[in-house]
């Protein structure tokens, strides 16, 4: 679809959906709206190896850009995940999403260079760039992140890239869900190649990443058992995608950020631990007055995931200084609330 055609149905009227591969057609409030399909805008637009940026369509494929990145020996260190569907460029941008190594490497927010979108008036417009300090003031493009497509239709991102880590070990170590958090938090404050590490069932698993040299010393530090490649792969990767046992079934899934070194919370449900304990995920039918509560009293929040009653909302909702940048934000990218009704705010 042409950048002309785009325009001429945002200025058509009426709401528009905007939708890349659908992975994360689950994700956000109700679904509302005529589909507007921006996957067949695609393509890598420049890719710089030397100066680790890369540049492509909103529709371009996650996995065309991590094969093209992997053929340099490069990655997209955040780990988008892709669900198990055909994830694009500009629904992981919109969605904000971040996977395993999120503690360690940033938010996918953080590697947002620069962004071209089509707002609700159709106008093209450019924020940021190709390199890091290119913003004087506010940056508009990572707004981008995380606004489920409500700002305006993201048409082409600017991303910094990094090298693939030399060599790479998992680790696993038997410990309740309390001792688990204190040994995270206690090696948080060490130099150790840590980039991932999950809790599960009085497991804990962890991903140490970097030069061998490194990565051998911590091995012989932390101790445990090691993981074999393949098993440590499907794992990180069950993980990003949440393809693993932990989130099969029809239960609510809820999705908790607090501060890592909050103790175990105590709510019913099974759960799940990552990002050295400041991400918590738990599975069960739950009060989501009594959920947001507890992420509260902890200095957090908490988002239906996945399934569960949506009635209250999706996302905690904004204090009211928040609630009114987020309006105004809203206002002047789409005057006429044409993007993706609903998805963030209910009545947004």
């Amino acid at each position: 679809m042409s950048l002309e055609t785009f325009r001429e149905r945002i200025l058509k009227g009426g709401s528009l959906r905007i939708r890349g591969g659908g992975s994360k057609d689950f994700y956000g409030g109700p679904l509302a709206g005529e589909v507007l399909e921006v996957a067949g805008h695609r393509g890598i637009v420049s890719y710089e190896p030397t100066e680790l940026v890369i540049t492509a369509r909103a529709g371009t494929p996650l996995s065309e850009l991590s094969h093209v990145l992997a053929e340099r020996g490069q990655w997209l260190a955040f780990e988008p995940p892709a669900f198990g569907g055909p994830a694009t460029l500009g629904g992981a941008v919109a969605s904000g999403l971040s996977g395993p190594g999120r503690a360690s490497h940033g938010a996918l927010r953080d590697f947002v260079l620069g962004v071209k979108v089509m707002d609700g008036e159709g106008r093209e417009l450019t924020f940021g760039g190709q390199v890091m300090k290119n913003v004087a003031g506010f940056d508009v493009s990572r707004l981008m992140a995380g606004s489920i497509g409500t700002l305006g239709l993201i048409l082409e991102v600017s991303l910094k890239v990094l090298p693939l880590p030399v060599a790479q070990a998992t680790v696993r170590f038997e410990l309740p869900e309390g001792p688990a958090l204190e040994t995270l938090n206690r090696w948080a404050a060490q130099p150790l190649p840590v980039t991932a590490t999950a809790w599960e069932e009085g497991l804990l698993t962890v991903r140490l990443a970097g030069a061998e040299a490194a990565v051998r010393s911590a091995c012989d530090t932390l101790g445990g058992e090691r993981v074999p490649e393949a098993e440590a792969t499907a794992h990180w990767l069950g993980l990003r995608d949440q393809t693993r046992a932990f989130f099969a079934g029809d239960a609510p899934l809820w999705r908790l950020a607090v501060p890592s070194i909050t103790p175990p919370l105590d709510l019913p449900g099974a759960t799940l631990i990552e990002w050295g304990g400041a991400q918590r995920w738990l599975r069960g039918e739950q009060i989501a007055a009594g959920i947001r509560d507890a992420a509260r009293r902890a200095g957090g929040h908490a988002t239906v995931f996945r399934g569960g009653d949506r009635a209250a909302g999706v996302f905690t909702p904004l204090p009211g200084p928040l609630d009114v940048i987020q309006r105004r934000l809203k206002a002047v990218f789409d005057p006429r609330a044409v993007f993706n009704p609903g998805r963030l705010l209910p009545d947004l």
